[in-house]
């Protein structure tokens, strides 16, 4: 992804995540960035916290999430996705735990994150020039 004015969190790239039930020889990996891997973690702790089974990434969720954070990021606005996909987006956020903290006390956000019917992740932090990070996380069945 060309993403020139745009700086992907976390400069670790991960290239052996398991992708759905597949193992990392069946399916081509998944190169995630440090702050991705992040959220997603954060996001199934809450969720096994709360009795519910960890999401899947999704790499076609992935992209979109990575998509639309990028364009927040380019356009400096907080707007939600027209893909038909659960979604939470949060900007001004410094870390990925500080994101996640505040969906978990917003009651839509937490509801996306705890919907016991969501099996799929995927997700995108960038930071813009001036500091600001936009944050996207998106959902499906």
């Amino acid at each position: 992804m060309d993403l020139p004015s745009l700086i992907f969190l976390g400069a670790q790239i991960i290239s052996s995540v398991t992708v759905g039930n597949s193992t990392p020889a069946a399916a081509p990996p998944v190169e995630m960035h440090t702050t991705e891997l992040q959220l997603v973690e954060c996001t199934n702790a809450e969720r096994v916290r709360h009795g519910l089974s960890p999401l899947v990434l999704d790499p076609g969720l992935l992209q979109s999430a990575r998509r639309h954070a990028a364009w927040m990021t380019r356009n400096r606005v907080l707007r939600h996705t027209s893909a038909a996909v659960a979604e939470n987006i949060a900007m001004g956020q410094p870390t990925t735990a500080h994101a996640i903290q505040d969906w978990m006390h917003s009651p839509g956000h937490r509801a996306n994150i705890l919907n016991r019917s969501y099996t799929r992740i995927g997700v995108a932090g960038y930071r813009a020039p001036n500091g600001t990070v936009y944050w996207c996380q998106q959902f499906l069945r």
